[in-house]
């Protein structure tokens, strides 16, 4: 096993250090990732990160206190330091003018600096117990020893207990904290235990990431998750799976780094799953609507050239309905270029039919379409003059719009409305409706 490459190594996990570090770093993960959620979808992501500077204070009063690094006793003093905060910042939002994201700056600053003060006092005391406390700030995984584990584990795993016992009432505070509290809800309870949970995350994740960093490992995740879905379950389970994927490749590459920290390594990890939902996820994706939005442009430019054939064709009566790219772009301009390659999509489509000499005429089902497309146009423009009062001769590119998106309910209830006219605005016949009363 010690001939592999260290990339290969790592996953042999041989080393008990590493099993540590990466189990430590994915508990983390997913403990912010699952209590982020909530945070981030009340809009209060900065709590995370005012709360985890808090916590320096609560670090260094329990070293003070204990004389000792022990996990448990640090992690009690963080979370006590933490929830402090939480309670400081509620209460100068409650009971001043001052305003919640001013609340949270002060909190970190004011909180951070007491903190600062009090680790420097140790480490100019000379205690020699006191090496190490410094990592705080930015982390230090590789020091996690399996007590260590042990301890994120039952805090995490008990805070996670909780969000699944009170799943649904956290649900009500995170989107509809007003109707909670007339359900007969506490609405202040339900904040300060959702506070809680949260200061909980943060406190066992300062070890691994450190005060500066924690913030992100609570609002990334979730906000990954976010793009992905619109059900607050499964944004739960895919944020604490993108705060264990983060935490596992934050380990990986500091094993392969070993001089670089782990905690700055899962930060970037999860920022670069972030990016990558922010451009691939099929809800919300850059690329996917970029697509769609190609897509939608692509079939609007197919169905203004099939609408104006219709139109040349019903103004100009031809036998054989053919029409030359020069007379198309008279009536409605475009590169000539770009009608090629329309016009050839629709060929392909069998919308259009090409003849020898370079002209172009309708299929039956390209004339229908493009009947359709004049009849929703010349409905809209009426539904527009007589329901809203807007003079014919401004409702022209309000209809080019809607006719592209207007479905065929929308279509049933244009006609009711409107009661089953025959002409538009401009007394121009509105296509296919005839037909379509004659149906049995």
């Amino acid at each position: 096993m010690s001939d592999l490459p260290p990339w290969l190594a790592f996953f042999t996990f041989t080393s008990v250090n590493v099993v540590f570090v990466t189990a430590g770093c994915m508990l983390i993960g997913i403990t912010g990732g699952t209590l982020g959620s909530f945070a981030y979808l009340r809009k209060r992501s900065l709590l995370g990160d005012a709360l985890a500077h808090a916590a320096l204070p609560g670090v260094c009063v329990a070293f003070l206190l204990t004389g000792t690094k022990d996990p448990l006793v640090i992690l009690l003093g963080s979370v006590a330091a933490c929830w402090l905060g939480a309670i400081t910042i509620d209460a100068i939002t409650a009971y001043t003018r001052v305003k919640e994201d001013s609340a949270l700056g002060m909190v970190l600053s004011v909180y951070f600096g007491v903190g600062v003060l009090l680790l420097t006092y140790i480490q100019q005391s000379g205690n020699p117990n006191q090496a190490g406390l410094d990592a705080f700030l930015f982390g230090e995984a590789a020091s996690m020893v399996q007590r260590d584990v042990w301890t994120l584990a039952g805090a995490g795993g008990l805070a996670c207990f909780c969000v699944v016992l009170a799943y649904k009432e956290l649900k009500l505070l995170a989107f509809d904290p007003d109707f909670a509290h007339s359900l007969g809800f506490n609405r202040r309870l339900l904040e300060v235990f959702l506070s809680t949970l949260i200061v909980i995350a943060v406190a066992i994740g300062l070890q691994a990431v450190g005060v500066v960093l924690m913030a992100a490992m609570l609002v990334t995740p979730a906000a990954a998750a976010r793009y992905w879905t619109d059900r607050l379950g499964v944004m739960l389970l895919l944020a604490a799976g993108i705060g264990a994927a983060s935490g596992f490749m934050g380990a990986y590459a500091s094993y392969l780094a070993p001089r670089m920290p782990t905690g700055p390594w899962m930060v970037l990890a999860a920022s670069a799953l972030f990016f990558l939902s922010m451009v691939l996820s099929p809800r919300a994706g850059i690329v996917p609507r970029l697509y769609r939005h190609l897509r939608q442009r692509r079939r609007t430019a197919e169905e203004n050239v099939l609408r104006t054939l219709y139109l040349l064709d019903e103004r100009r009566h031809r036998p054989d309905g053919h029409f030359s790219l020069g007379e198309v772009i008279e009536h409605r301009p475009m590169p000539l270029g770009t009608l090629r390659r329309v016009l050839l999509r629709l060929e392909r489509n069998g919308r259009v039919r090409a003849s020898s000499v370079g002209l172009f005429t309708l299929t039956e089902s390209g004339r229908a379409r493009g009947e359709r497309l004049t009849r929703l146009h010349r409905l809209w423009e009426l539904y527009l003059t007589s329901k809203l009062d807007i003079a014919p001769d401004h409702v022209h590119d309000d209809a080019e719009e809607i006719e592209h998106i207007l479905t065929p309910e929308l279509e049933e209830r244009l006609l009711a409305a409107l009661n089953h006219p025959e002409t538009d605005p401009h007394a121009r016949v509105i296509p296919g409706l005839r037909s379509r009363s004659e149906e049995p």
